[in-house]
């Protein structure tokens, strides 16, 4: 084998084996890029993550809050009306109030005294849901009454 064979073998060789060392290097730079990426990915999903827990307690928090001041309501200061004139219903308003008419059954008021009130308890920056400000509407556009509906049991 001549000289320039063995020469043109040798740079052949040493050809591959750069390309091969400057590749690995290469692909080495862009795994640890990949890695350093994904490594913040994981951080800002773990922050996510804690910051969408807080919410969540901070939300649920607020709405035993509320569940509670619709229970107590009747016995805050805030409640102008008798809680014994006060019908609890939930959904969609929160209490029926017959003002005056426990004085009227005890027999120290009269009828016309007689004030039919819907109230709906909110605490902190709650407001009123579009079914309860649609029901609102309705009381203010008087479109109230009362109805009463008799059911008969035949034997």
């Amino acid at each position: 084998m001549s000289i320039w064979m063995a020469m043109l073998i040798g740079a052949c060789i040493g050809v591959v084996l750069t390309t091969l060392m400057l590749s690995s290097t290469r692909n080495g730079k862009i795994k640890a890029e990949y890695e350093r990426y994904i490594a913040e990915l994981e951080l800002e999903h773990q922050q996510a993550l804690l910051s969408a827990q807080k919410r969540s307690v901070n939300t649920s928090r607020a709405v035993l809050k509320g569940k509670m001041a619709e229970q107590l309501a009747p016995i805050m200061p805030e409640f102008r009306y008798l809680p014994s004139d006060a019908k609890f219903m939930g959904d969609p308003i929160d209490y029926v109030v017959f003002d005056g008419y426990s004085e009227f059954r005890d027999g120290d008021g009269l009828a016309e005294d007689i004030e039919v009130v819907l109230i709906d308890i909110k605490s902190g920056g709650a407001r009123l849901t579009k079914g309860q400000q649609a029901i609102a509407q309705a009381i203010r556009e008087g479109r109230v009454r009362f109805e009463t509906i008799r059911i008969d049991f035949e034997d």
